[in-house]
């Protein structure tokens, strides 16, 4: 039944709620634009992440593992199985990383969100190309090997860009 004494059906609202207070408040404040140096102190505390960085983390970590498998197994197969894991994750990166950081990436908003998607498309079909060929390229493979340093090397981006560069006051 609708009650003629509002403007919409009983029962539960769009939005009801504590939070629905917090989002009307949100939503009625004007937006006031930062100043230059509002917009220069907002950048200095959130320093971007280069994405060089991430890969070279990401490779470090992944000799480190290859070094490490290599140690615990005596096994020259499942060390090249895991440097293998960690090209899978690094050349696309640095594919990506690579057309991100072009200059035609960055002409517009447009052409840089097209961007975004093509390279990622691009480091997908490479990483899976990558995957196809591991048995024609590692001799021996070793797939618990690879795909463990593949997932470590993938999950060791999330590190990477928790160690931004934070100015000191």
């Amino acid at each position: 039944m609708i009650s003629m004494t509002h403007d919409r059906p009983n029962g539960p609202a769009k939005g009801s709620g504590a939070w629905a207070d917090e989002e009307d408040e949100v939503a009625n404040q004007p937006i006031k634009p930062l100043t230059r140096e509002e917009a220069q102190v907002l950048m200095a505390s959130n320093p971007s992440v280069s994405p060089w960085r991430v890969i070279a983390v990401q490779a470090a970590v992944g000799l480190v593992l290859a070094a490490l498998v290599a140690l615990m197994s005596g096994s020259a197969k499942m060390a090249w199985s895991a440097l293998y894991g960690a090209a899978t994750v690094v050349v696309p990166g640095a594919l990506m990383a690579r057309g991100m950081t072009s200059r035609l990436s960055s002409l517009t908003p447009a052409v840089s969100a097209v961007s975004v998607m093509l390279w990622e498309f691009g480091k997908i079909a490479v990483s899976v190309a990558m995957l196809m060929l591991a048995p024609k390229v590692v001799p021996d493979l070793s797939w618990p090997a690879l795909l463990g340093t593949l997932v470590v090397c993938i999950k060791v981006y999330w590190v990477a860009l928790s160690w931004r560069g934070r100015k000191k006051s």
